[in-house]
């Protein structure tokens, strides 16, 4: 019996450490928890989503591939409800304004003891630059092709005495430029893309910032090799 994982999640569940207990956030039909534990690559799984119908489908999955009793199930808006025995936490497949949220709501996670994996659907530089400003830093970050769309994948940490990133590396950090991937100039173009769309067709505030960070992508030394594509 095969198990229908993403090639997203089987991504994000790369970022997982051996032996680490995960927190699944957002679980919808479990999938990434029990291919972490069927893999041998997590001791146990939190499993957790904000309504009911995916976490009943993650609870018969589980039981139908043989690890319900090794997952914790939460109906919990992010980690508000669920255990702090953890040691990663994973969000996939949720905008940055929802991520935000869950670490809001959560002030006990700016503990370097967690380690967070963020799969960000949309705005991923305005995550990138909450994160920034409050005390967390990336320390790994992959592109990740799904279908035609382009999204990265990041390792976070608390770490407040980090340098904040630029308003360049709020598209582009450290962490996904050392990233050996072929993606990140696809990614660049994606993004560059996205921006001048932005540019052409909105009005006022977003068209100004979408012209700011352009100029700051175009201005920035560390992009210099990705400014051709």
């Amino acid at each position: 019996m095969k198990l229908p994982i993403s090639d997203r999640l089987l991504a994000c569940a790369n970022f997982v450490g051996r032996g680490n207990r995960v927190a699944d956030i957002g679980c919808d039909h479990g999938y990434l928890s029990i291919y972490l534990l069927t893999q041998g690559i997590a001791s146990s799984c939190i499993a957790s989503d904000v309504n009911e119908g995916p976490l009943q489908s993650a609870m018969r999955n589980a039981r139908k591939f043989g690890v319900a009793n090794k997952i914790e199930f939460y109906l919990s808006d992010g980690v508000q409800d669920i255990p702090r025995d953890f040691d990663c936490m994973v969000c996939a497949g949720m905008g940055a304004d929802t991520m935000i949220h869950i670490l809001e709501s959560a002030p006990w996670l700016k503990d370097d003891k967690y380690t967070l994996i963020l799969q960000c659907q949309s705005k991923t530089p305005m995550l990138r630059r909450y994160l920034s400003e409050n005390g967390w830093r990336i320390y790994d970050e992959a592109v990740l092709r799904d279908g035609r769309f382009l999204y990265t994948i990041m390792e976070v940490g608390y770490r407040p005495d980090y340098p904040k990133l630029t308003v360049g590396e709020w598209y582009f950090p450290p962490a996904l430029l050392e990233n050996p991937s072929h993606q990140v100039p696809a990614y660049f173009a994606w993004v560059k893309k996205g921006l001048q769309i932005t540019l052409e067709h909105q009005q006022d505030e977003e068209k100004q910032a979408a012209l700011e960070h352009l100029n700051a992508l175009a201005a920035d030394p560390n992009l210099t090799f990705l400014t051709e594509v």
